[in-house]
């Protein structure tokens, strides 16, 4: 017997206690998450050498800063309107860890109905309580009124703007249990893997609140993670307990039920899983912290929904005995075949609609496979014009202060005054800002698309200053790219050189353009790392090159068709108000390896389960035809069922304010949809017809190599007299 097997006995036998240490599991961990959790963190900047300069000679503005943006309808230099901006601004200089606010009369619009203040933090935006921004950003709101309108702008009060993730995981949860309703009719059936994934994602969630202690993590990734434990903690329960339910049909007592499914599907169970992680942890390659922590919490979640499948799944089995074969009111009246209920007899017979639409696959393959390559291509088209920028305040829902005060400051200083780009230098003796400074200032005020430029400032010991240049660029514009890679490649040397300075292009602007240079580095080394571990897995499963290498490409069909429906709808706004996107935006510069990552992993799934069945079917002896048209069968229902569930699930986080979160959500419903119909019912059986036996080549050589994670099936003989067909190995 198989581990899984034995594991999945003992599970069942000793279900009181298997159900009693999860339960005392899960307690002891959201006890640990409340008491001692880690906090977010959304500092994305990788090493910067500009923001050590500014924490070592400039303490006091090393932190975060607000805009505080300011609108009238008349001049803002009236004394009625600067007696409401005095006392507007007196609360803020007086609140916790803020070191100065700027005096916005030094900062008036052309027309003279906008000012606005900045407000220098003494800490990074993660360490601002958010309770400490609220009453700030409160006291804005009763500020504003009678002709003048008060906004804040900053990275955390976008974040307490737009809170979520609670409501999208109660619509997932709910699509989940209507999903498995139709497709089991059964109340048992359907409770089952929500249950278990329920359990998987309370101590993977509890996981990763304490791993970000030593991989801090991003506020969203509670999101994301809890999104993708629950896509695949609910459909790794499905296939088990669908397999467990024809076990019981077919006549085996629940015990005997429980072994079968956990060496079959259960292996599958843990093939699929561990694809998932391999892709998650491929994120490890790009050595940033932050995609560290998305990885580990996400990798955390998903490793306990598996664990919840593989153990307390077979010990809910066993207090279900055989409830689950009986049929239940809930379900639709369905004609059976004559030849009998279970999906094998199904196909023989010809009338389970999967079978029939094998047969019109397999009568034109080549027809199939160009059409459904066509169609995903065209799907990924868009791809090849996709543009990265990190989300800005001009993102950010219309009704929230961020995109009132990105609003104002646009309409009296110009798109560019979103992204300042802060310039910190070392000086070579103290007391030569004046003059090294003015060569720094100088240079940057030649360099087209830089609108403004600030006069240097020295710090307090005189061996480091400060300036700030302003683009005529909003952040997410490509020319505001293109001017932070020219400042740091060409401007800040030339005017530097021979002169003892060393001057950095920093800040969140600068450290933006940084990332997406770096992701862009980093990125083929991530593919190649998920995708050749992933290969590897599924050749010692499957015990063939072909289905190896197919299976990638398929995967990778699916990621690239969901990259140019994303970049259509977010970047170029087609149907992008229906998706809830305030208006085109480019796509987020760390989406699209994060869907890559989620994706190769989840794609992978579908794969793994219809391949499974096929070569079940085909080592009892049966043509590779018949064998692609009896796994169709035997997982069509089970996997449409599954992909809906994904599906609706990921679209839960269109509903999220968040913009990167939509987008991450809109591209995972997208690339599951294309991957269960598309490609794994049209371009899989396809290609399979076509490629005939050549389907399981395996090198004797690489046989021999290949370590084995499965068991051949044993026992069954050829169904319907056929001969078995083997391949042999070269």
């Amino acid at each position: 017997m198989s581990t899984l097997g034995i594991v999945g006995r003992a599970c069942f036998r000793h279900r009181w206690i298997t159900l009693m240490a999860w339960i005392a599991a899960l307690a002891c961990l959201v006890t640990l998450w409340q008491l001692y959790g880690a906090g977010s963190d959304n500092d994305f900047n990788t090493s910067d050498p500009g923001q050590t300069l500014l924490d070592q000679h400039f303490h006091q503005q090393s932190g975060d800063r607000f805009t505080l943006a300011i609108k009238s309808t008349a001049p803002v230099t009236d004394a009625s309107v600067r007696s409401r901006v005095g006392a507007a601004i007196a609360p803020l200089r007086s609140a916790p860890h803020v070191t100065e606010v700027s005096d916005p009369y030094t900062h008036v619009s052309r027309n003279g109905h906008i000012a606005f203040a900045t407000v220098q933090f003494d800490e990074p935006g993660a360490s601002i309580p958010t309770g400490e921004v609220q009453k700030m950003m409160d006291r804005a709101t009763a500020s504003s009124g009678h002709g003048v309108d008060f906004a804040l702008a900053g990275d955390v009060v976008d974040t307490i703007d737009t809170p979520g993730g609670g409501s999208s995981d109660a619509f997932g949860v709910a699509a989940a249990m209507v999903v498995l309703l139709i497709a089991f009719g059964s109340l048992l059936a359907m409770g089952l893997p929500v249950a278990t994934a329920l359990f998987g994602i309370g101590t993977g969630l509890s996981l990763l609140a304490l791993l970000g202690h030593v991989f801090p993590a991003p506020s969203y990734s509670a999101i994301i993670a809890s999104g993708i434990g629950l896509g695949v903690g609910v459909d790794y329960a499905l296939f088990i307990v669908t397999r467990f339910r024809d076990e019981l049909r077919s006549g085996a007592d629940p015990e005997t039920a429980t072994v079968t499914t956990m060496r079959t599907a259960g292996r599958s169970v843990l093939t699929a899983g561990v694809t998932v992680v391999i892709g998650m942890l491929g994120l490890l390659v790009l050595r940033e912290s932050l995609m560290n922590g998305v990885s580990v919490a996400a990798s955390a979640t998903v490793a306990m929904t598996v664990l919840a499948s593989l153990t307390l799944l077979p010990a809910l089995l066993g207090f279900s005995g055989t409830r689950l074969a009986k049929p239940s009111r809930f379900t639709l009246r369905r004609r059976r075949p004559a030849s009998g209920g279970t999906p094998d007899a199904a196909a023989e017979s010809g009338t389970h609609p999967a079978e029939r639409w094998a047969r019109l696959i397999q009568r034109r393959p080549v027809w199939a496979a160009v059409a459904s390559a066509v169609v995903i291509l065209t799907l990924a088209a868009p791809a090849l014009a996709m543009k990265l920028s990190m989300p800005d305040d001009s993102t950010q829902p219309r009704d929230s202060m961020g995109y009132k005060a990105y609003a104002t400051m646009s309409k009296g200083f110009g798109p560019g005054f979103d992204a300042p780009l802060i310039v910190a230098a070392t000086l070579p003796r103290p007391g030569a800002a004046a003059s090294d400074g003015g060569r720094i200032v100088n240079a940057l005020r030649t360099v087209p698309g830089v609108a403004a430029v600030t006069p240097p400032v020295p710090s307090s010991d005189g061996k480091a200053l400060v300036i700030v240049a302003y683009p005529t660029t909003q952040k997410q514009a490509p020319a505001t790219n293109s001017l932070v890679n020219a400042l740091n490649s060409k401007t800040l040397p030339r005017a530097t050189a021979g002169t003892g300075m060393h001057a950095y292009l920093t800040g969140p602007n600068a450290g933006n353009v940084t990332f997406a240079n770096f992701m862009g580095r980093r990125l083929p080394w991530v593919i190649a790392t998920v995708v050749v571990l992933s290969v590897l897995l599924i050749l010692a499963m499957f015990r063939s090159v072909v289905i190896s290498l197919t299976a990638a490409v398929m995967n990778l069909l699916s990621v690239t068709a969901s990259y140019g429906v994303l970049t259509a709808v977010a970047q170029w706004g087609w149907a992008g108000k229906l998706f809830g996107f305030p208006e085109k935006m480019p796509v987020t510069t760390w989406v699209p390896v994060f869907l890559f990552v989620i994706l190769f992993g989840l794609s992978m799934d579908y794969e793994v389960f219809l391949l499974s069945r096929i070569r079940e079917v085909w080592l009892r002896g049966v043509a590779n035809s018949t064998a692609v048209t009896r796994g169709l069968v035997v997982t069509a229902r089970v996997i449409t069922a599954a992909a809906a569930i994904m599906f609706l699930v990921f679209l839960g986080f269109v509903a999220t304010p968040d913009v990167s979160v939509k987008q991450i959500g809109l591209g995972l419903a997208v690339a599951v949809l294309v991957d269960a119909t598309i490609v794994r019912l049209v371009l899989v059986p396809a290609a399979m017809e076509l490629l005939g036996s050549a389907n399981w080549w395996m090198p004797s050589w690489l046989e021999r190599l290949m370590p084995r994670i499965e068991e051949p099936v044993s026992g069954e003989e050829p169904v319907s007299g056929e001969e078995p067909v083997r391949v042999p190995a070269a």
